[in-house]
């Protein structure tokens, strides 16, 4: 797949079937979708094209609104999409000169000019252009001015991708990992930058690495403690995730116990994949308590993943 976030650098597709939305969590209800873009690409001898947006169109037209909380950044969306046999994934720079572009400027100028499709896969309540007065209606007069065709996503199609992902987004808060998962049809992953810490954990022989999110809007799950699966520099590791906050730092601390695992990562990208939670975040009176309950912990997650892989064989 290849990943274009430039539109003056775009390629000329050949026989495009485009299809446009956020797919916010690639979860199951939108791998349908992208298997009926490749069909179709395939019976035409076409290239398949997901467009996307970044920022998310909402933080964007509704900027003091800050209840939208995602499940994938750009970076782990495409990842996924790596999966699903797409050719192209196009990330538009969503801005306010874009979202006024009228519903004909955003036909003839955008989509036209820099796909020339020849099916667009849209969902039926779709909106488009400036204060989103562009439909799926309108789309469709222009199919013999243009030569494309809409196929549409039934309403049925669109409420149940709309209901998983608010479901999903609702599970991860409530620390439901192996319902999400379920629902994704992979499991749910935290990217981020590991920082400096106070090294509390390295003190009490739980060393961990103190893991940065970027990404503002990226929905961060259920304070608590999880069992996860480490992805450094292209090697995987068990580990026990901490999400919580120390008694003297009002920030959301997330902290990765990674197993058997010792060298220097600071400064580099890891990825916390969640496998199950283990608990919900307490207090303690001191220090001897804290690595009491690790090393039980401990337990019960290495526990957990030894389980997991006799249900795998």
């Amino acid at each position: 797949m290849q990943i274009h976030r430039d539109l003056s650098l775009l390629p000329s597709f050949k026989n495009a079937v485009v299809t446009i939305g956020s797919f916010d969590g690639v979860h199951a209800g939108h791998q349908e979708i992208l298997k009926r873009v490749n069909t179709l690409a395939r019976e035409i001898d076409g290239e398949s094209i997901l467009i996307t947006f970044h920022p998310h169109p909402r933080h964007v037209v509704y900027p003091d609104d800050k209840s939208l909380k995602l499940l994938t950044t750009v970076e782990e969306k495409a990842e996924l999409l790596e999966q699903y046999q797409l050719d192209h994934m196009v990330v538009v720079d969503f801005t306010e000169a874009f979202s006024r572009q009228t519903p004909d400027e955003y036909i003839r100028n955008f989509l036209i000019e820099k796909f020339q499709p020849k099916k667009i896969v849209i969902g039926y309540d779709h909106k488009f252009g400036n204060k989103r007065t562009g439909n799926i209606e309108y789309l469709k007069r222009f199919e013999a001015e243009f030569g494309y065709s809409v196929q549409e996503i039934s309403k049925q199609a669109i409420d149940d991708i709309a209901i998983s992902s608010t479901k999903v987004r609702r599970h991860l808060m409530n620390g439901k990992i192996e319902s999400a998962t379920a629902l994704l049809n992979h499991r749910f992953t935290l990217t981020g930058t590991v920082v400096k810490g106070k090294q509390l954990g390295t003190g009490i022989g739980f060393p961990t690495a103190n893991v940065h999110v970027e990404e503002l809007h990226k929905l961060i799950p259920a304070i608590g403690i999880y069992a996860v699966l480490v992805n450094v520099k292209g090697k995987q590791y068990q580990g026990m995730l901490y999400i919580g906050k120390s008694l003297d730092n009002e920030e959301l601390s997330i902290e990765v116990n990674i197993f058997k695992f010792e060298a220097d990562i600071y400064n580099q990208e890891i990825q916390l994949e969640f496998v199950t939670f283990v608990r919900e975040d307490q207090r303690f009176h001191n220090i001897e308590e804290l690595r009491f309950q690790l090393e039980k912990d401990r337990r019960v997650v290495r526990f957990l993943f030894n389980k997991k892989n006799e249900l795998d064989e």
